[in-house]
């Protein structure tokens, strides 16, 4: 066999072994055949939520991925933290625009600048908290979409400090448990 029959057969072997995961984990992901519309978000357009104090700017959904990913920016305050939690159904990387964030995954805690980049895959315990004394940006993108809807609903909840059995009880429908 040459490389170029390897290569075609080889890849339409890994595709269709990786099919039945990435359909289990995202629900229904465009096909092949389909095409997603391109799309453009500048920097201040999306929705914004405050979820419990996390900032974030929706940029792209899963409705606008076929279910591949969502992305949002968080822009959040020093002193903001995400506690320790487990998600078992999305992957996530955490891209600094600009300030700092202390991240713990695994049990391992960095501190990311300005272009760092770290990535928290599933059923690893991971958190983070802004450091510093300037708000920070970061680029947000978990995958397989789905969690968009979880932050819906925890930005729909009363202002005020946080009910945590509430917040935990709408994490947990959405596979998400704080350890």
């Amino acid at each position: 066999m040459n490389r170029k029959q390897f290569m075609k057969a080889s890849g339409a072997g890994l595709g269709m072994a990786m099919i039945p995961g990435i359909m289990k984990g995202a629900g229904t992901l465009i096909s092949n055949n389909e095409k997603l519309p391109a799309k453009v978000i500048r920097d201040q357009e999306g929705e914004v939520l405050d979820v419990i104090g996390d900032v974030q700017t929706h940029k792209l959904l899963g409705s606008d991925t076929g279910n591949q990913l969502v992305e949002w920016v968080d822009n959040v305050a020093p002193g903001v933290v995400i506690p320790p939690h487990v998600h078992t159904k999305e992957d996530e990387i955490f891209r600094v625009v600009r300030g700092q964030i202390e991240i713990t995954i695994d049990g391992s805690t960095t501190l990311l600048e300005e272009g760092d980049v770290a990535f928290a895959p599933k059923n690893i315990p991971h958190a983070w908290k802004v450091v510093g004394t300037e708000k920070a940006k970061m680029i947000t993108t978990a995958f397989p979409a789905g969690i968009e809807m979880m932050f819906s609903e925890l930005a729909a909840l009363p202002a005020g400090p946080p009910d945590f059995g509430k917040v935990a009880e709408i994490c947990g429908k959405h596979g998400i448990s704080f350890v």
